[in-house]
């Protein structure tokens, strides 16, 4: 059973989302997204500095078994991404949730159509 923390908010596309004190918003995969991918051997992270609108294609995530893209949750612009996924990037296998984030978005709108805990856990079973 994945792993879905109750203080996250998620999309229908398996992106986690965690609002930060500052009003950033940091991004990830889920954990049932991370398993459904298998081992992660390469992700492509976004430029600092991009600007991306809720539903574009932001990142991409390269398993044993396929590459899949990552969506931006909501529109922003990327002002910091994990640089340690370039080396490591089996943490998002290992940590999907803490050091397995992805990038953060500074958001250019109100963050809607997001799913609770409760709302997501229902979609994957």
């Amino acid at each position: 059973m994945s792993e879905i923390p109750d203080n996250l908010s998620y999309t229908k596309e398996h992106e986690w989302i965690s609002l930060q004190d500052d009003g950033k918003v940091k991004v990830g995969i889920t954990d049932h997204a991370q398993d459904a991918l298998s081992d992660v051997v390469f992700v492509e992270l976004p430029e600092i500095g991009s600007d991306f609108s809720k539903g574009d294609p932001m990142a991409v995530a390269e398993s044993v078994k396929a590459a899949s893209d990552i969506y931006a949750p909501i529109s922003g612009k990327i002002v910091s991404i994990n640089e340690k996924l370039e080396e490591s990037p089996e943490l998002i296998n290992e940590s999907p949730y803490d050091f397995g984030w992805m990038v953060v978005i500074e958001p250019d709108g109100n963050l809607e159509d997001l799913l609770d805990s409760g709302s997501y856990r229902e979609l994957i079973d």
